[in-house]
């Protein structure tokens, strides 16, 4: 896809890589705690009533299922930081036209201008 002539310049690419290292680190820390709620819960069946043990077994699986999402999350990061010196970052995936820089400072890993993102959730 050629540039557009709107496409971000460096010094927006630099504030958003900054952003994404940001994003990197929080969920690289969210994930080291995370683990550890997400671990298989050693319950004593003698001393805990079943509801107590229904309750750690629905914490757990909460907690595996947001480390699911953290590491989801990580991977998207990674592959928008090797793609922002694209010519093309930054523009919608669908259309080509510039994704605005609001949307994309509130998430730099958008690939979709509002209204293709929401075309494709009605589609």
């Amino acid at each position: 896809m050629a540039e557009h002539p709107d496409a971000l310049n460096a010094e927006q690419k630099t504030a958003l890589r900054g952003r994404l290292l940001e994003m990197q680190e929080e969920l690289r820390i969210s994930l080291r705690e995370r683990s550890a709620a997400a671990a298989p819960v050693e319950l004593d069946q003698t001393t805990q009533g079943r509801l107590s043990r229904m309750d750690a077994m629905q914490g757990q699986a909460m907690a595996q299922a947001a480390v699911r999402r953290a590491e989801q999350q990580l991977v998207l990061v990674a592959q928008t930081l090797r793609h922002i010196d694209d010519a093309d970052f930054g523009c919608c995936e669908d259309c080509g036209e510039p994704i605005p820089m609001a949307r994309l400072q509130r998430d730099p890993c958008h690939r979709l201008c509002v209204p293709c993102a929401e075309a494709r959730e009605l589609g």
